[in-house]
């Protein structure tokens, strides 16, 4: 898209809605973006990649048109700096809906977050980010997002800070069990056994709360569904998953899955 088409949907008026294959979408949205075949570099990059609606534009011919930043982006958070480079637009043709609404108006429903943490350039490190893109594709009710926070820990502490009422961690963690173990821990952060589990890789959630108590006060409740690794990569690092532990992501889906359920259960 040039930059007087950028421009134009710039000063067009925002919609509320749009319908994208028979599902209504709007602001604070998700979506797995599907550039259409023959388009620039950009489009190949972003192909199959997670995005957040920021604002429905028509064009001047009244079509809409999506504009949407990319959860795996480190420069989405910049504000105004963004753009056009960290923000961008797509035909309702261009994007599947992923069925994780926020209400009316909001860009993240404060009430229960689910974030994967992991590198997946690390082996098993990748954990978190596997389980985060299945359940990126599973329909919650409103009021629950999930995000891929890959090795974003600044991302992550701010996000702690939003006033969720609950937020999921999902990460690989170390506990000398056998590989593809899966635990649900509540951390304690004066419990030395939970320091040294938590600190056994560099994107680790009690670094980023840590973080996040530095720069205010975190009221949500905190849950992290850790798995043995089998392998953190090595001085070499590796990709993909090991046998174990990619058999316990869908376990590990179903598990997250029911925990959203029983919160929401308890909150009735």
């Amino acid at each position: 898209m040039n930059e007087w088409e950028w421009q134009v949907l710039e000063e067009a008026t925002p919609l509320e809605s749009v319908v994208v294959g028979g599902t209504e979408v709007r602001k604070g949205d998700q979506v797995r973006l599907q550039p259409r075949q023959g388009g620039d570099i950009f489009d190949l990059a972003l192909a199959g990649q997670i995005a957040t609606i920021e604002s429905i534009e028509q064009d001047y011919e009244g079509r809409p048109h999506l504009a949407v930043v990319v959860e795996d982006d480190p420069g989405k958070d910049l504000g105004v700096l963004r753009q056009p480079g960290h923000r961008f637009f797509f035909s309702v043709d261009e994007v599947e809906p992923l069925g994780n609404h926020a209400p009316p108006g909001v860009n993240a429903a404060k009430d229960i977050l689910i974030a994967g943490i992991g590198n997946i350039f690390l082996g098993d490190d990748g954990f978190g980010v596997e389980v985060a893109q299945r359940l990126a594709q599973r329909k919650f009710a409103e009021g629950v997002r999930v995000r891929d926070f890959g090795i974003r820990g600044y991302d992550l502490a701010y996000a702690l800070l939003e006033g969720y009422r609950l937020v999921i961690l999902i990460d690989a963690a170390p506990r000398r069990s056998a590989p593809g173990t899966l635990y649900v821990i509540e951390p304690e952060l004066g419990c030395q056994e939970t320091r040294a589990m938590l600190d056994a890789h560099a994107m680790n959630p009690l670094a980023v709360i840590q973080l996040a108590q530095s720069m205010g006060q975190i009221s949500s409740r905190i849950l992290l569904v850790g798995c043995e690794p089998a392998t953190l990569g090595g001085e070499e690092g590796q990709i993909g998953l090991s046998d174990a532990v990619a058999a316990a992501a869908e376990e590990a889906v179903q598990l997250v899955s029911n925990l959203v359920a029983r919160e929401q259960m308890n909150e009735r």
